[in-house]
């Protein structure tokens, strides 16, 4: 699987996990008993999604990426593409803890109030990741792949040949612009 469409897809899929945990906590305490709990709720997911927009912010990879992607190891070869398996085998953890603060929403519904608002927090710190790595990508002339490995394992990427990207002089003269020749 694609890195940028894994990066894509985890932004979605935690975004999704967000709006089942609200809409959770929301029927958990639609009787009006327990008024504090909707407010703190809230002010939790504005601050989260204030923390996460923050984070997400610029044009540049995280950290975390940026090592991930100057560690991908070279392959002349594209690696076995089953983005199912690769999404389960990687958000695994996301998968158990919305299930298993759904589950708790029964006796303690501050927990998928709270898993709320981080799986927020993380779908908005992730959301410009996917634009930074494909800048990359395009630059270097490269594709970044997740590869199949253990669950327990840490992400790895493959690097594979790509196409390079060559934009057109905004001019019209017909050649590269001479800011973005390579020298």
């Amino acid at each position: 699987m694609r890195f940028t469409d894994f990066l894509k897809a985890t932004v979605l899929i935690s975004a999704g996990a967000a709006t089942a945990l609200a809409a959770i906590t929301v029927a958990r305490v639609s009787d009006g008993s327990q008024t504090t709990l909707v407010f703190v709720s809230v002010g939790w997911w504005v601050v989260a999604a204030g923390y996460g927009i923050w984070v997400g912010r610029g044009s540049r990879p995280s950290m975390s990426i940026a090592r991930l992607l100057a560690a991908a190891r070279t392959s002349p070869a594209l690696p076995e593409v089953s983005p199912g398996r690769v999404l389960l085998n990687r958000l695994w953890p996301l998968l158990v803890v919305t299930i298993a603060a759904a589950a708790l929403a029964l006796v303690v519904p501050q927990v998928p109030a709270i898993g709320a608002g981080f799986a927020i927090l993380g779908a908005l710190a992730l959301r410009g990741q996917e634009k930074a790595v494909t800048a990359i990508e395009d630059r270097d002339g490269v594709r970044f792949y997740v590869e199949r490995t253990s669950p327990l394992k840490p992400i790895e990427l493959v690097r594979t040949p790509g196409l390079t990207a060559i934009y057109p002089s905004p001019n019209g003269a017909g050649d590269r612009d001479v800011v973005l020749r390579r020298p």
